[in-house]
């Protein structure tokens, strides 16, 4: 039983094909779609998992404004203009202004808020970065009423 849990299976899997890479193993998937292989039966899988955390550069203080400054500018302005938008007097050109000042008010406030983040870490973390699953495989699994099928069609696609 899934409990309405499309990912979680009780189902027998069986691994079809496995690949280094994820773009591999969708690319066989789509193959056997384009196969009118009934793909609702397929799942791929990642074997290995790893959190590898690539570092971008050095965040100083600057830095640590900068980003805090747009991020206020963005969500200040994107507030203005909805806010601005509510004014029964030329909502246009009331959403204009208010947008602008809600930029400058967002961005003054998101440099502050980015200043004393950045602050309050210590100095244990003076660097970005962007983080993300990998792993080692990726299997392409069928159920086991369809496996062999799948088999034979990746088969032919060599």
């Amino acid at each position: 039983m899934t409990d309405g849990n499309p990912i979680a299976t009780d189902r027998a899997r069986q691994t079809i094909a496995s690949y280094p890479d994820y773009a591999q193993a969708q690319s066989a998937v789509d193959y056997l779609s384009d196969q009118k292989f009934a793909v609702q039966h397929l799942s791929i899988v990642g074997e290995g998992l790893r959190l590898v955390e690539q570092v971008t550069g050095r965040k100083g203080y600057g830095s640590a404004a900068l980003s805090g400054a747009v991020s206020g500018a963005a969500t200040g302005a994107l507030l203005g203009f909805v806010l601005g938008l509510l004014s029964l007097i030329n909502p246009v050109a009331s959403a204009l202004v208010v947008a602008f000042y809600g930029l400058l008010i967002g961005a003054v406030l998101g440099a502050v808020f980015g200043l004393v983040g950045h602050m309050a870490t210590g100095g244990r973390r003076d660097f970005s970065s962007v983080g993300g699953m990998q792993a080692e495989r990726y299997d392409v699994l069928a159920d086991a009423s369809v496996a062999e099928e799948a088999r034979r069609l990746l088969a032919e696609r060599r």
